[in-house]
């Protein structure tokens, strides 16, 4: 067996995006039945114009920072969040003054957290059990004296 390697980031990227895009480039890193994983960097005044998806997608940035909307609301994101843009729902992603670099992951089909159980093999049997959706969250911070130094841009 080997191991598979995909490239991507500079060198890597072309014009990405829907119809109306604008100061885009992109790498489609895998893609098949399941979904669909893309690498998009932003440059300063760049954007994704509002479009709608029959697949649920997350929007994570990893660089910089900008702009999400979805339907008619909009709000600032940046490294280190990610956004939700549901299934058949218009939604954009732009900047301003700043460069943004996002990882765009792509399920086909819409969102079905609230809709179908999960099911898993159980280890000892092989027959199916019903298992609880997870949706992650992060741990609680760990905030107090001797935690972090603000003036080295850590949390405070």
């Amino acid at each position: 067996m080997s191991i598979e390697i995909r490239r991507f980031g500079v060198g890597h990227r072309r014009p990405e995006g829907p119809i109306g895009s604008v100061g885009l480039t992109g790498q489609v890193i895998a893609s098949d039945g399941r979904g669909t994983i893309t690498e998009l960097a932003f440059a300063r005044g760049a954007r994704i114009e509002p479009h709608t998806s029959p697949n649920s997608t997350w929007f994570i940035v990893v660089e910089g920072g900008g702009w999400v909307g979805v339907g008619e609301d909009w709000t600032l994101i940046a490294a280190g969040e990610a956004a939700v843009w549901p299934a058949d729902v218009p939604h954009a992603a732009w900047t301003e003054h700043s460069e943004m670099r996002a990882f765009v992951v792509e399920f086909m089909g819409p969102d079905d957290r609230d809709v179908i159980a999960g099911r898993a093999a159980a280890a000892a049997d092989g027959r199916d059990a019903p298992v609880e959706h997870a949706v992650g969250q992060l741990a609680p911070r760990n905030v107090g004296p001797g935690s972090g130094d603000p003036t080295e841009g850590e949390p405070a």
